[in-house]
């Protein structure tokens, strides 16, 4: 079975003549209450991710590869690239004035900003290096962020409870993915747009535009080396997906990269569904949910598709902690719903 075909839509409009900044320029104005501010932060962004970008495609060269030695809050090996990322994204913009609070999924607080800066009216989440299992072995991996509008009072520094903030209430999702070609794609509640890095000028511009998620598609995605720690309804959709039944368009092919975001970015233009869910190891799932999960199902709703948990919405999840862990399914309508019936067995 071959993978369905692109769900973007090219045409003049994804031609590469429309650049990231004058796009999300015109988004910023649809934005209630936005000024120059969501355009200011998502420029540090897309400089954060030009940054990453030279860093990752030199990695072998600049002596960034392999590990830290180190673990992170997650308990987790440190990839160097890893801390690169990180303090990239955390010094492009903590200096802007832009974001009053940050949080990364490498550090076990949230990030205060410097006094000066920290007046902002956004709250920035990001995971800085998705997939850093890759790095060494030169597969995609790749950014993903995410923006609230800050909670507390506008005059002093930002809060954990800026931070805590449920799905439903951001301002604007995506992710850079680092590949073949490095990509930027992003939402702000309705329509998606990818743009395609250009290092010779050094912009992204629009190559995919208005992005909608198949229906239903061909692929799943989800590490079938946990099999046997799963519960018995997940074993059991597992095995439905390798059935041998073309009425049911079965079997469906398996893609698992090992990065959330490139599984992610495959089934957000060719379809399928995407699962990671909780087993014996990780009764709680193993995804973040502020870090991961919900900047990509705000991505992927608006997309058209749908995540959650298996009974709730990921965007009505109220985090209660920074690196709050859930279980996922997320990707076209149809599969998603026959996942969820299988988990919930």
């Amino acid at each position: 079975m071959t993978d369905s075909p692109p769900s973007f839509r090219p045409g003049p409009a994804a031609q590469p003549n429309t650049s990231l900044d004058h796009h999300i320029l015109k988004q910023g104005r649809k934005i209630p209450g936005s000024t120059g501010d969501f355009t200011g932060l998502f420029q540090q962004i897309g400089l954060a991710a030009k940054i990453i970008y030279s860093r990752v495609h030199r990695a072998g060269l600049l002596g960034v590869l392999g590990s830290t030695g180190a673990r992170n809050v997650q308990g987790e090996m440190v990839a160097k690239l890893d801390d690169v990322a990180n303090d990239t994204l955390v010094e492009s913009i903590s200096t802007g004035g832009y974001v009053c609070a940050m949080g990364s999924e490498e550090v076990e607080d949230f990030i205060p900003v410097p006094e000066g800066y920290s007046s902002g009216k956004y709250v920035l989440l990001f995971d800085p290096l998705d997939g850093s299992g890759n790095i060494d072995i030169n597969a995609s991996i790749g950014t993903i962020f995410s923006v609230f509008r800050r909670k507390s009072e506008s005059s002093g520094p930002g809060t954990l409870e800026d931070c805590l903030q449920p799905g439903r209430d951001l301002v604007a999702a995506g992710y850079v993915i680092y590949g073949s070609s490095t990509m930027f794609v992003y939402t702000t509640g309705e329509g998606v747009w990818g743009f395609t890095y250009d290092p010779s000028v050094g912009e992204f511009f629009l190559s995919h535009d208005d992005i909608h998620i198949p229906a239903r598609g061909d692929t799943y995605s989800v590490n079938e080396g946990n099999h046997c720690y799963w519960k018995p309804g997940v074993q059991e959709w597992v095995a439905w997906m390798k059935s041998n039944n073309p009425d049911e368009g079965k079997p469906y092919g398996l893609r698992y990269i090992g990065a959330m975001v490139a599984d992610l970015h495959r089934t957000l233009l060719r379809g399928g569904v995407f699962a990671y869910p909780a087993d014996e190891k990780k009764p709680e799932g193993k995804l973040r949910l502020l870090y991961e999960a919900a900047p990509f199902a705000f991505i992927i709703e608006a997309a058209g598709g749908v995540a959650t948990d298996g009974k709730r919405r990921i965007l009505d999840i109220e985090p209660d902690k920074l690196h709050q862990r859930t279980p996922l399914i997320i990707g076209s309508p149809g599969d998603v719903e026959d996942a969820a019936r299988y988990f919930n067995r």
